[in-house]
């Protein structure tokens, strides 16, 4: 018996022992559970006191106790994250008993559960008309001296050149960042006047040994858009050659490393913000994917970024890459700004030649030195009756495509080289990328492995009639290069989310459009890019298309502006930029989308930013962030919901709510019926002390609107005026909604806001 009891000890021992080693805490049943990651939300409270403690003082007693900051083992402190700038509340990891307790006291308004975010150049500040010399905007406004721009990403390759502090000066007074290349080798870069502040925020700090150093290419690319310093010769494997430059190449950058590769977490996103408004950034740019129709008060990254707003910093977000379906579109607070992506006029150019003498312009950015053509050749489609393999190459067999021109569907937003890869692993030696119908006309310069062509649908229609016509077809690609000058230019990329906003449709979403396809900008050296015999070690400059590409110009302009108007608020600055933005192409004809159709304001927003217009506005439609508290009461989120975004206790009952269409926006979405509608709006002369400006309204004949009064007459700068807008049918309601223009016109000005008549059931 004795022998028994003392086999059990040994036995007990044996068993500390192990969990002592697998580091498994013993308190209590709740500590066996699966602990997740959720974001807190609290309401706003009294007293003072410390942050941190108040946000302990919600966990339930275990986990709040002095040594709960690591009684997670390896699973890290229970509170991972204590917001204080731009969020009421913390992060923190829970059981689910413990989340539900939580949730049950007295000042939490909700929970989040942990969810991930996706990711969503030489030639765009010339397209944008930002030209080197003494009289320019680009120059008058010192190329963004003296502004931080934040980015939110996957961090920076410091030692890139695009990022080099040639003629920027010290950092301004009153920045408080922090810099965490500690781990970079010396000589390989680090903060300077440039780059200003780095950080690394969870796993995007643990997946990387140099925290906020870029290891997947994307968080460079963007920061080097927004801004970029001047760098000369700047090119991807000699295309697209030229000087490089961000919008703002005498900007300061602060980069928050967000991101790993592959996703972003919304915990770390919220860390970003708030880190990024405390260090005292003046723009934010954002090119991470976003909650799609979310009510704002259940959207973190809105609610974070009304409180940026109201500390005076603009934040420019992307709209995502979910079009071109219709109310796919993100970020679509009316106190950010929604950048949709378009192209330029600039084509990376590879012609197919088909034995009928036909030729198709396409893109593709595996141009052979000498320029040769590839073929003719025999081509072939493995969609086509009689073949075993897919049509988007993804299958395919040897024998059906070894030495010949392979033509392929292409997959969407992503597939097109590993496509391409497939082919030239089965002996072809040639690919042809053809757009599904939804694709239109939008084509992508890619890194091939072997020459090939991205084209339009229509042109791939055209090939597949050819392939149908004759047993014996053949085609050629040709090598073009770079051209300057393609048309129709710009044209919204069908990848590009669209409005109506899902949280508010009221709002003209997407705000504007901005270069976002085939854009080269500054590079990180990636695994990610096969395609490259090197791995794209020597890989400097890379080109890369969606709204991720179009949000940095924005935010760079943002910069400029903010530079030349310190004074100008973010809605301000917003509204310079929308009310200029160009609704015609390069050749006057209207924007066209992916289709080449007229695009729509839900496609393009205001129009395509035209920054050498924006800097002198003439008038500006202004909002204060108290302003945006009468909307929100309007959309009927209670005083609650309410609360949660104003970050401060607000009572809908004691003030007037006001639509939608009340909001002083510079756009108009004016639901009508049968009945007239009539929305109020104030402007505030921002160009000259003594104008005249003339109401110009350009509507369908159904519609009529009237504008009172009809001329605003302006004698001192900073001067505010108000009018009414009534519109209504002339005759029948037309169920498919109508599009068109306010204008205020002056000798000097034109002030262009949409006009939006929903189609019935928009």
């Amino acid at each position: 018996m004795e022998m028994h009891k003392t086999g059990r000890r040994r036995l007990a021992s044996l068993l500390l022992l192990l969990l002592s080693s697998l580091q498994l805490p013993l308190r209590g049943a709740g500590y066996l559970q699966e602990r997740k990651n959720y974001i807190v939300h609290l309401r706003p409270r009294d007293g003072g006191g410390s942050v941190e403690e108040w946000h302990r003082s919600f966990l339930p007693q275990a986990a709040a106790g002095p040594d709960s900051a690591a009684d997670g083992g390896d699973e890290g402190p229970r509170i991972i994250y204590s917001y204080t700038d731009v969020f009421t509340g913390f992060a923190a990891r829970l059981t689910d008993e413990e989340a539900d307790a939580v949730r049950a006291t007295d000042g939490c308004a909700r929970l989040y559960p942990e969810v991930f975010l996706p990711l969503a150049t030489t030639r765009s500040p010339g397209f944008l008309g930002l030209h080197l010399g003494n009289d320019g905007f680009w120059s008058r406004s010192g190329f963004g001296r003296g502004v931080v721009i934040g980015i939110l990403d996957t961090g920076i390759l410091p030692s890139h050149p695009s990022f080099g502090d040639d003629g920027i000066q010290p950092p301004p007074k009153g920045w408080n960042g922090t810099c965490e290349f500690k781990a970079v080798a010396a000589g390989n870069g680090g903060c300077n006047n440039k780059i200003i502040g780095a950080r690394a925020f969870g796993s995007a700090a643990v997946n990387s040994t140099a925290p906020p150093v870029d290891d997947a290419g994307h968080g460079t690319h963007t920061a080097s858009t927004a801004a970029g310093n001047f760098v000369e010769n700047a090119n991807v494997r000699g295309n697209a050659d030229g000087t490089a430059s961000g919008m703002a190449p005498h900007a300061h950058l602060a980069v928050y490393k967000v991101c790993t590769r592959s996703r972003c977490s919304i915990m770390d996103i919220i860390a970003g913000l708030d880190a990024a408004v405390r260090d005292g950034v003046d723009v934010l740019s954002f090119s991470i994917g976003a909650y799609s129709g979310t009510q704002f008060n259940y959207d973190p990254i809105a609610i974070a970024a009304f409180k940026a707003m109201e500390r005076g910093i603009f934040v420019s977000c992307a709209a995502g890459n979910a079009g071109p379906d219709p109310g796919t579109v993100g970020n679509g607070a009316p106190w950010m700004l929604t950048v949709a992506a378009g192209t330029m006029d600039r084509a990376i150019r590879t012609n197919v030649r088909l034995g009928n003498g036909e030729e198709f312009h396409g893109e593709s950015l595996f141009q052979p030195s000498n320029n040769s053509a590839a073929g003719p050749l025999p081509l072939v489609y493995p969609g086509a009756d009689g073949f075993d393999a897919s049509r988007d190459c993804s299958v395919l067999r040897g024998s059906e495509v070894a030495g010949k021109v392979v033509l392929c569907e292409s997959r969407g937003l992503s597939g097109r080289v590993e496509a391409g890869q497939t082919v030239a692993a089965y002996g072809g030696a040639g690919m042809v990328v053809m757009n599904r119908a939804a694709d239109g006309y939008t084509t992508f310069a890619d890194a091939h492995v072997l020459p090939a062509s991205h084209i339009s649908y229509d042109a791939g229609s055209r090939i597949l009639a050819y392939l149908n016509s004759t047993p014996n077809a053949t085609a050629s690609i040709e090598f073009r290069g770079t051209v300057i000058g393609s048309y129709p230019s710009p044209a919204v990329t069908f990848f590009s989310s669209r409005g109506p906003s899902k949280a508010s449709p009221g709002i003209l979403k997407p705000d504007i459009t901005g270069p976002g396809m085939n854009i080269l900008a500054a590079w990180a050296p990636s695994d990610s890019h096969t395609e490259f015999a090197d791995g794209g070690a020597g890989l400097s400059f890379f080109v890369e298309s969606g709204t991720s590409m179009s949000t940095p110009h924005l935010s760079g302009i943002a910069a400029l502006l903010k530079s030349l108007h310190p004074d100008w608020s973010p809605a301000a600055i917003k509204s310079a930029m929308m009310t200029t933005s160009d609704a015609v192409d390069r050749t006057g004809l209207p924007i066209k989308d992916e289709q080449y159709r007229h695009a729509t304001f839900y496609a393009m927003g205001a129009g395509y930013v035209n920054p050498a217009l924006a800097f002198d506005p003439g008038l500006v439609y202004d909002l204060a962030a108290d302003d945006y508290i009468p909307y929100l009461c309007g959309l009927g989120l209670g005083d609650d919901g309410v609360t949660e975004i104003a970050h401060r206790p607000v009572a809908c009952a004691g003030l007037r709510s006001i639509t939608e269409a009340e909001l002083n926006y510079p756009s108009l979405v004016v639901n009508l019926l049968s009945q007239p509608i009539t929305v109020n709006r104030t402007v505030t002369n921002v160009g000259k002390p003594n104008s005249v400006y003339t109401a110009v309204v350009d509507m369908p004949k159904d519609v009529s609107v009237t504008v009172q009064p009809p001329t605003l007459r302006f004698t001192e700068l900073k001067e505010k005026q108000s009018f009414t807008v009534t519109v209504r049918w002339a005759g029948q309601p037309n169920v498919a909604g109508a599009e068109g223009n306010l204008k205020w016109v002056s000798d000097d000005y034109i002030v262009r806001s949409p006009l939006l008549i929903p189609a019935k059931g928009d």
